[in-house]
């Protein structure tokens, strides 16, 4: 369908071997259940991602799980990203995309815009924006090149939408947005879906939304990490900040607490619980943290300075983990150690906590571990939905509300099992 040049870019790499390491790479991708149907398979043998990612090889550009930064800001965070093959194969089988649609991409890279023009074909649109000149230049440079200069590259900020191409059959926003501005859901076709990147309590997930009754509903998701959104709808987490910064506390979607009221909180003894909750190696953590999520409002992560470590803190991962507090200043955090389930290697899930009524608050955060293991550990997700901000509490179905700016994000799990005392699956908002 469209011209373009391999040999663009590609050094010493032959045709057919860029060829081959692009087969290769969605055979992968289809052995693993990700690209699903022929439509999305044949727009990634097509489009020659190598284009757009100069920065490394050919090879090293159909490395199906591998994400490329292409802009950093002084301090060396990422601020544009080629998401990887595989995240950009799922979010384009959720979105479902057919011939003569007109699709909007909320970040812009080049490949993933060059993938929808494909998947739209000649009668379709794509139109694809950005807040930064140089990602938009550079992304209108390398789709001329690839031949795909048919695609509508816009700057500006997304968090308006681009409403003179509206509306859109689907909306595809490839940054790690904080909250559902107004305008994505103002700006969708009857029957369209919008597929994100949102981050919920520090959590990345990619969700796929359909319009319901005043609402959108979640179709599917999955555990990612993307490049933060900028401009109007940029977010920053607030952070508690312990210990001469040894140990910081962040609460993504904001929270009341005061780090004075864990003044002193680990001068207290170390309480230590393990839960029999186990994990395989290689298993997926996607549903414990949204677990915990659900079950605890003073959800959070617990950071730990390399520089400054004394010990204090231990998680299994050394600089970070999941944490809960409490308004009485009280504070545990998750951690594993080596174990064996049913004759394989796995970890066991336990708790370590501090304060005043520490051993509460480890046992309480024990036993949703152990109601995660029963209930939740290989069983379908929860359900997220957004609803405009000032929806009334009697609207939002069974389950935990998180607020942000423009939206409250319900997350209810079907058929939840009970939880434990002062932990139920109220409609709480999360501040």
């Amino acid at each position: 369908m469209t011209e373009h040049h391999d040999s663009i870019g590609a050094g010493e790499a032959s045709g057919d071997q860029i060829a081959f390491w692009r087969d290769r790479a969605v055979e992968q991708l289809i052995g693993d259940g990700t690209i699903a149907s022929d439509a999305v398979a044949n727009a990634m043998r097509t489009v020659p991602r190598h284009l757009f990612i100069p920065e490394v090889s050919p090879e090293e550009a159909y490395e199906p799980f591998r994400a490329v930064v292409t802009k950093r800001d002084e301090e060396g965070n990422a601020l544009s990203s080629v998401s990887d093959m595989h995240v950009q194969a799922f979010m384009l089988e959720q979105a479902a995309i057919v011939p003569g649609m007109n699709v909007l991409e909320i970040g812009s890279g080049g490949y993933n815009a060059a993938l929808l023009a494909e998947l739209v074909g000649l009668s379709g649109t794509v139109t694809t924006v950005d807040i930064d000149q140089y990602v938009t230049d550079r992304a209108s440079r390398l789709l001329d090149e690839a031949g795909y200069s048919r695609v509508n590259v816009v700057l500006a900020d997304a968090e308006a939408g681009v409403p003179a191409c509206a509306p859109y059959d689907r909306i595809l926003v490839t940054m790690g947005a904080w909250d559902i501005p107004p305008a994505w859901p103002a700006q969708l076709a009857e029957g369209g879906r919008i597929s994100t990147a949102l981050r919920i309590r520090g959590l990345h997930r990619v969700i796929t939304f359909e319009q319901a009754d005043g609402y959108l509903v979640s179709t599917a998701s999955k555990m990612f990490g993307f490049v933060a959104v900028q401009g109007a709808g940029a977010h920053k987490a607030k952070l508690l900040v312990m210990r001469d910064g040894e140990v910081t506390l962040r609460f993504d979607d904001g929270t009341d607490l005061d780090s004075s009221l864990f003044e002193g909180v680990f001068d207290t003894p170390r309480v230590e619980v393990w839960s029999g909750a186990f994990i395989g190696l290689g298993e997926f953590v996607d549903t414990v943290q949204m677990w915990m999520v659900t079950a605890f409002p003073g959800f959070c992560m617990v950071l730990v300075d390399q520089d400054r470590d004394t010990g204090v803190v231990a998680p299994r991962n050394a600089s970070s983990a999941m944490a809960v507090v409490d308004y009485t200043g009280n504070l545990a955090y998750l951690t594993t150690r080596p174990a064996t389930e049913d004759g394989h290697k796995a970890l066991e899930y336990g708790v370590h906590a501090y304060g005043p009524d520490a051993t509460r608050l480890a046992e309480s955060v024990a036993e949703q571990l152990r109601v995660w293991s029963r209930e939740r550990r290989r069983a379908p997700g929860p359900q997220y939905r957004i609803y405009p901000a000032g929806t009334p509490d009697e609207l939002l179905p069974h389950g935990r509300v998180v607020e942000k700016v423009h939206s409250r994000v319900s997350i209810s799990w079907p058929q939840a099992a009970p939880a434990v005392a002062g932990q139920g699956f109220s409609a709480t908002p999360v501040k």
